[in-house]
């Protein structure tokens, strides 16, 4: 299945710093979540990681994922998104790994050992969800 053109709901939350949480498949088929950071290339969601991380060697076994995104400034705007791997860059150069992390942080990504194992996870989205609630954050 080819990606989706995502709706600009979706392209505001991936552009803003807002984590998002990938799930992979681990071999024996449950699923792995992390928190991460993530950037937008078009209609394709960029996460950055190490050729070594787990989310790394289970796409490449298995390319599905899962995400959701939540917004920093109110959680109950979110996002559900379902696609694949269909790309991985290398990033060495760590040029997209710094636009991500100044995006987030202000300065470039400061963990610069290994940079030949720097890489770019480029998904496709399959399914999208967006959703706004009608509540107010405002835990006790």
């Amino acid at each position: 299945m080819k990606g989706i053109a995502l709706s600009d709901d979706v392209k505001a939350l991936v552009r803003g710093a807002n984590f998002a949480h990938l799930a992979t498949l681990m071999p024996d088929g449950s699923p792995q979540v992390a928190p991460v950071w993530v950037d937008l290339e078009g209609d394709r969601i960029l996460v950055c990681t190490g050729e070594n991380s787990l989310k790394a060697k289970n796409t490449r076994r298995d390319s599905r994922v899962g995400m959701s995104i939540v917004s920093f400034d109110n959680p109950y705007v979110e996002a559900q998104l379902r696609g694949r791997v269909a790309e991985r860059w290398k990033d060495a150069d760590f040029k997209i790994m710094d636009r991500v992390s100044r995006k987030y942080t202000g300065k470039e990504f400061p963990m610069r050992q290994n940079p030949a194992e720097r890489i770019v996870l480029v998904v496709e989205i399959e399914r999208q969800r967006f959703t706004r609630l009608p509540f107010t954050h405002s835990p006790a």
